[in-house]
């Protein structure tokens, strides 16, 4: 579909009386705005494109609840004291923009070159990034924000897919919690798996609901790895980086830099 049908397709199914839309045709984007609140969340329709023709119901369903859940969240005051057991932090690219519509300014902690690290307050079905402003009304510094959010996201579970390909074994975590990807910083949970890695251990989180654990042994692997990852970004609803990471001694380091590094010997093999 054109990105100005999938406008009109969005624009029939919007029901509120309150709410009124606008098109950029150059930036093929379409803006719903609450004139009760003059606030609005804008959809970026190009991106929508090949989702629509994969599977339109679904991806309009997506589409119409981020739109409610955005509207209804940028009314919605962030109150942190009380609320600790329910913030977490997010992976983002590190080119996501903390800079809000309303001038307000979104807190966040450098993650890699990469990837930087966002902090939400759980809501249930949706969150709610936190800004400054919020910050500032807690009683909390950014530095407890951050240990809060370690912490609980530590507590969370993980449940592992396994797959096998030409001796490389791949591990996802996929639990659709909006947090898949935050395991990332779960310090406990990769050194736990460096432990069982018998060749490098790579790791990915090519958008916000998975994260990609994998024990490379050899070029394969490594072609694998870099394919399923760019696959991933392409068809994920929160794109992070399609640049996997290798992981040793703490360290996460793309792949790039060492594309023509031959996968280490086996723990077996010595």
């Amino acid at each position: 579909m054109r990105p100005i049908e999938i406008k009109r397709e969005i624009e029939s199914h919007l029901n509120n009386e309150n709410w009124t839309t606008s098109y950029d045709k150059d930036a093929e984007a379409l803006r719903v705005i609450d004139k009760r609140y003059n606030k609005g969340v804008t959809i970026q329709l190009s991106s929508l494109k090949d989702k629509f023709k994969a599977d339109k119901e679904k991806t309009l369903a997506y589409v119409l609840h981020n739109i409610n859940e955005g509207l209804s969240l940028l009314t919605a005051e962030t109150i942190i004291d009380g609320n600790e057991k329910n913030i977490f932090p997010v992976i983002r690219s590190a080119s996501f923009n903390i800079e809000l519509e309303d001038g307000r300014k979104l807190i966040s902690t450098p993650h890699t070159a990469e990837t930087k690290i966002l902090y939400a307050l759980d809501r249930g079905n949706s969150y709610t990034l936190i800004d400054e402003d919020a910050l500032k009304r807690s009683r909390k510094t950014m530095e407890e924000i951050e240990e809060i959010a370690l912490f609980n996201v530590r507590s969370l579970n993980v449940e592992v897919k396994e797959d096998v390909v030409a001796g490389n074994h791949f591990y996802f975590v996929h639990t659709d919690d909006a947090y898949d990807a935050s395991r990332i910083l779960n310090e406990s949970l990769l050194k736990e798996f460096a432990k069982k890695i018998d060749g490098d251990f790579g790791i990915a989180v090519p958008h916000q609901d998975v994260l990609i654990l994998a024990d490379l042994k050899n070029e394969t692997g490594y072609d694998v790895l870099a394919q399923m990852v760019f696959q991933f970004f392409s068809e994920g609803r929160v794109p992070i980086t399609a640049l996997p990471f290798l992981y040793e001694d703490g360290n996460l380091e793309p792949i790039f830099i060492l594309a023509q590094k031959k996968p280490k010997e086996s723990k077996k093999d010595k």
